[in-house]
């Protein structure tokens, strides 16, 4: 079921603006829509709701929160087996794949090139085969970021 925007919404377009997959239309200051066949169900919407209007799929009240405690993807290097789901599950492209020289060859590693893009829906971890993605704090990420991105 998808996430649906019930009628305390104001109209201010947060969450069309959020949303990466185009699922949500209104017109400003009127209640928007959330299209099901469209939602990817992110959760991206909720948190950026300033009137806490937006209903998850389990009915739920998804509350506002601030971009810096979204959660972001921590990448256990040593786990992972370099197959790139992660960056192909991720709704708005914010992981990319890093060149590390290994024993047998360079490997090419997710990392999280953009940061700032990335909208904390957990896709990258709920999709990985072997749960080397693991959803924590932005703070914890830019240093894993910064070690894994290899040469700009």
């Amino acid at each position: 079921m998808p996430y649906t925007i019930t009628d305390q919404c104001n109209g201010c377009g947060a969450c069309m603006r959020i949303c990466p997959a185009a699922a949500i239309a209104g017109e400003p200051k009127q209640t928007h829509a959330i299209d099901a066949n469209a939602c990817i169900e992110c959760g991206a919407c909720g948190r950026v709701c300033p009137q806490n209007a937006v209903l998850d799929a389990a009915g739920v009240v998804c509350r506002r929160t601030k971009k810096s405690e979204w959660l972001k993807p921590d990448i256990h290097l040593k786990s992972c087996l370099a197959c790139a789901i992660c960056v192909d599950a991720c709704p708005v492209g914010c992981l990319g794949l890093a060149a590390l020289p290994q024993k047998n060859g360079v490997n090419a590693y997710p990392y999280l090139k953009d940061a700032k893009a990335c909208i904390g829906c957990g896709f990258c971890s709920r999709e990985c085969p072997v749960d080397a993605i693991a959803m924590g704090g932005a703070v914890k990420m830019q240093t894993v970021a910064a070690t894994s991105r290899g040469p700009a």
